[in-house]
């Protein structure tokens, strides 16, 4: 890890905890007698690793790709780099100026979502094609999988698993078989994507009901590592909330889509801004809107 990133990843934990921005204290737009639009926007984004920020770049063309096939992140260096969804969501929450993005099925109240093109993120609008910032939920699996771990693959696919994933807020994918498990017991050990692990937690919990005998052990990371881990060995699932890359497929990982999930584009809840353009977004993240006033007229 560069320092730069340490640095920035450090940045961002004491924003979450103090309420304060890479720039200064973050103002408390109550006791300053309301919203500031002429204030600096505090661009709050993922780490390299991430598969949210590896589809977010993408999807809103952040990410360019040259005539050799070599990918630029123009995230702007003035962001402010976040190891977690949590993180992101405690940093947006603790800073009236801040702008962030998270996986919709992780969205509370303590922040607020954003129209985007004029629709609402939700997982019907997903669902629809009319909220456009949607990625895959995968889990990744090696070329021998034991009989526990193929145990919760199959629960995750089945129409019981399915189910848990619905009732969270995420788009189901399949699921048109019942799950009766082989009651095996032995240890699982899930590792990666943070955007993926309060979904697994959730299905972690309605498998051990039906097969108490199972241990299973989640290890919260990002994307790039739960695969690298699959692929090593070190784990018996990974979770991506990315797209593999071909080099990975190469190495032998072998990626299922289990859920579909939007990005929502998250700011504080003092902030008047409701709706925003892909356009717009785009222009903050890669540092061409530096404050709220040329958003806000």
């Amino acid at each position: 890890m560069s320092k730069k990133r340490i640095l920035s990843a450090a940045i961002c934990i004491f924003a979450a905890l103090t309420g304060c921005t890479a720039n200064g204290p973050a103002v408390n737009s109550i006791t300053a007698g309301g919203f500031d639009a002429s204030k600096e926007i505090t661009v709050i984004s993922r780490e390299s690793g991430s598969g949210t920020r590896g589809a977010f770049v993408e999807l809103l063309g952040i990410e360019e790709i040259d005539e050799h096939g070599n990918k630029t992140d123009h995230t702007t260096d003035e962001a402010v780099i976040c190891n977690s969804t949590s993180v992101v969501m405690a940093s947006v929450a603790n800073n009236p100026y801040a702008i962030g993005y998270i996986s919709l099925g992780s969205l509370n109240d303590t922040v607020k979502s954003v129209k985007v093109d004029g629709a609402e993120p939700t997982a019907e609008n997903v669902k629809n094609g009319t909220y456009k910032i949607s990625r895959p939920f995968n889990i990744v699996t090696g070329e021998n999988l034991s009989d526990p771990a193929m145990d919760f693959v199959n629960f995750i696919l089945s129409s019981e698993g399915q189910k848990v994933i619905e009732e969270n807020n995420y788009i189901p994918v399949s699921g048109k078989e019942g799950f009766t498990s082989t009651g095996l017991p032995g240890k699982i050990v899930v590792a990666g994507s943070s955007s993926v692990t309060p979904l697994m937690e959730k299905l972690k919990e309605a498998y051990l009901k039906l097969n108490p005998n199972a241990e299973i052990e989640i290890q919260q990371s990002d994307s790039s590592t739960g695969i690298n881990s699959v692929i090593s060995g070190t784990c018996d699932i990974g979770m991506a909330s990315r797209e593999l890359r071909e080099s990975e497929l190469e190495k032998g990982a072998k990626p299922m889509v289990i859920a579909l999930d939007g990005i929502a584009v998250i700011v504080n809840r003092e902030n008047p801004v409701d709706s925003l353009t892909t356009d717009q977004i785009k222009a903050i993240y890669t540092g061409e809107t530096v404050r709220w006033d040329e958003i806000i007229k």
